[in-house]
This record gives structure tokens, C-alpha cells and sequence, in this order.
């Protein structure tokens, strides 16, 4: 047996303490260094928890004798600096998604890394989920035949805080940047145009944050796929993503777990689980998955499964569905990258 690749996790908020229990508690092949976080007390009570020791700064964690790979999670603000200075350390790293809400600066961390050759993979953790990868499987052995039209829903049960909305990106860069990476890692073929058209309809505040909760967009491959994405802040019954894609001879679905597959049968009619609530709950198994690919793929020298391309790829349609959201018109991603 190896032993363990211990990770530095950078950022121990809801995103990162999850991350940092991962691999602490469900990955074999990995073990918790140490974690680092603007907030003390954060990092005190995750380290307390899980068992890592506590950096005195972001500097200190990256550069620790016991950490062999970085993990940075923090706000995606400080990613792309904190990914400059992750290179140096010359370890391998994994970013939490966006990689940056500017362009410029997705650019700039690529140019980086390009620099470097160093190993980074960028954690679109929905290409894990064992339904939807069943779904990419079936269109790259041609069991669907050609993909003629690809269709993605991706409903939240509930919207986030207003004071996240204000700083989030808005909708296409936060929510639909994960429908976006789908569309390009299932049907194989990058995003050629973007139509989007938006409204409020579930909180008047998210309007007064200059943002939208509720969006369909559609994507024209260079293939000639057709993607259609609906998006919306709350879904009454809970977290709700399904994919369809549709081939010529064919079509391959992932469909909505249910919290358990338990049901109760009477006179009255069947009574089932409801959905998962939260993402945490539905895509549990997908960031386990994860990690283990990360692991993986460092162990055997391949290249990341996702990585900072990526990143750029799917923010570039979401720049795009912004613009034609408030233009009234498609977007060609030309007009962007």
C-alpha cells in the first residue's frame, strides 16, 4: 500500500470543510494535512474534528514539509491568486470551480499553470456522478448514435443568500456554469453559440441584486447539437438535475435519485422518498469520486480529468448567455474568447 497523499485544504467553509472531511474520513489514498482559514475559529473546529493541524497562513499550508497536493477552496475572488502562488510550491492542486468570474484572470492562472506543467484539476464534480457519466458513456460508444439534441435541468430547492447573489456572478456564472461544462464533457463538442433569456420569478430581491432565478438557455455545438438548459433558484420538491440526450438511435437519461428507494403501497396509492434538498445530499458520491480520480491520476502520472481549459470553457458561455440575455439576441462565443 502507498502512502496516503496528504492535502492541504485552503478555504474551510461550507465548500472546503466538506472537501476537507472527504478526504479525511472517505478516500483511502488521502489524508487531511492541514487546513487554513481567514477565519480562525473556522479552521480551529475543522482541524479539531478531523484530526489536521492548523496553518498559520496560506503560505505556511503550501508550503508545509507534510503537505503533498493543495486544495484550494476558499472564495472564488482570492482563487486565481492563491493558485499563482500554489504553482510555486511546485505540488499538485485542486481549485474549486469558477476558477474566476473574469476572463483576464482565468487567462492569467492559465498561462501559470501552462508554465509549470504542474498537475491541476479544476472540481466540476458533476462529470463524476455515476448517472450522468453513465449518460456521457453511452454517447462516446455511439449507443445513442449521432446526439441531436442534449437537454439539462437544474433546479435548486431553494435560492441563496441575497448578500451571495450580490457577489456570486449572478445565475449563468454561478448555477448554470456546472450545465455548461455538461454540455461540452457529454456530447464531446465545444459551445459554439449561446441564446439565453431570463426572468425573476421567485424572490423580487434577487432583481433588485441584478441578477435573474429562473433561465433557459439554448448552446449550438460545433457539431451541430442542440443543448437546451432550464434553470431555477427553487424547486418545492427538492434538488432537481436530470439530463436527456437524444441520438439517432437513440437516447441516454440520468434521472433524480431518491433519498431512499423505500415506498409504501395502499388503497390511497404509493407513497415514495423525496428528492434529495440539498447538493450535499445528492452529490455526495460524485465528490467522492471525485478525489479518488485526483488520487488517481497523480498516482499514475496522467492528466488531470478536468482541468483549467476547462475552467475557461465553461465560463466563456456564461459571459456569452449574459450578454445575450440583456441584448435580446444569440451570442457567438467568438464574440467572448
Amino acid at each position: 500500500m502507498s502512502a496516503p497523499l496528504r492535502i492541504g485544504v485552503l478555504g474551510v467553509g461550507r465548500i472546503g470543510s466538506m472537501h476537507a472531511q472527504l478526504v479525511a474520513r472517505e478516500i483511502p489514498g488521502l489524508a487531511l494535512a492541514s487546513v487554513y482559514d481567514v477565519d480562525r475559529n473556522l479552521a480551529d473546529a475543522v482541524a479539531r474534528d478531523l484530526g489536521g493541524e492548523v496553518a498559520a497562513s496560506a503560505e505556511e499550508l503550501m508550503a508545509g514539509a507534510g503537505t503533498d497536493a493543495i486544495a484550494i477552496c476558499t472564495s472564488t475572488d482570492t482563487h486565481v491568486d492563491l493558485l499563482l502562488e500554489a504553482v510555486g510550491y511546485g505540488k499538485p492542486i485542486f481549485l474549486e470551480k469558477p476558477v474566476s468570474l473574469r476572463l483576464e484572470e482565468v487567462d492569467r492562472g492559465l498561462a501559470a499553470v501552462e508554465g509549470s506543467g504542474l498537475f491541476v484539476q479544476v472540481g466540476f464534480n458533476r462529470r463524476f456522478d455515476p448517472g450522468h457519466a453513465s449518460v456521457r458513456e453511452a454517447i462516446a460508444r455511439g449507443q445513442i448514435g449521432d446526439v441531436h439534441l442534449l437537454r439539462i435541468s437544474s433546479r435548486d430547492p431553494g435560492p441563496p443568500p441575497i448578500a451571495y447573489v450580490r457577489v456570486s456572478g449572478g445565475i449563468f456564472l454561478d448555477m448554470t456554469v456546472h450545465d455548461f461544462d455538461m454540455a461540452r464533457f457529454l456530447t464531446g463538442s465545444e459551445v459554439e453559440e449561446v441564446y439565453a433569456r431570463g426572468e425573476v420569478r421567485v424572490d423580487p430581491e434577487i432583481s433588485r441584486a441584478g441578477d435573474l432565478d429562473t433561465v433557459v438557455v439554448t448552446l449550438r455545438h460545433a457539431d451541430g447539437t442542440l443543448t437546451t438548459i432550464d434553470n431555477s433558484r427553487r424547486a418545492a420538491y427538492g434538488f432537481d438535475q436530470r439530463i436527456e440526450a437524444f441520438g439517432s438511435a437513440g437516447m441516454a437519461t440520468s434521472a433524480n435519485p431518491l433519498r431512499h428507494m423505500g415506498s409504501v403501497t395502499t388503497d390511497a396509492g404509493t407513497r415514495t422518498e423525496p428528492l434529495p434538498y440539498f447538493f450535499l445530499e445528492r452529490y455526495v458520491p460524485s465528490y467522492v469520486r471525485q478525489w479518488t480520480a485526483f488520487e488517481d491520476a497523480i498516482r499514475t502520472g496522467s492528466p488531470p480529468p478536468v482541468t483549467i481549459h476547462d475552467g475557461r470553457a465553461a465560463l466563456v458561455p456564461g459571459l456569452a448567455a449574459w450578454r445575450s440575455a440583456r441584448e435580446g439576441r444569440p451570442v457567438a462565443i467568438d464574440e467572448i474568447s
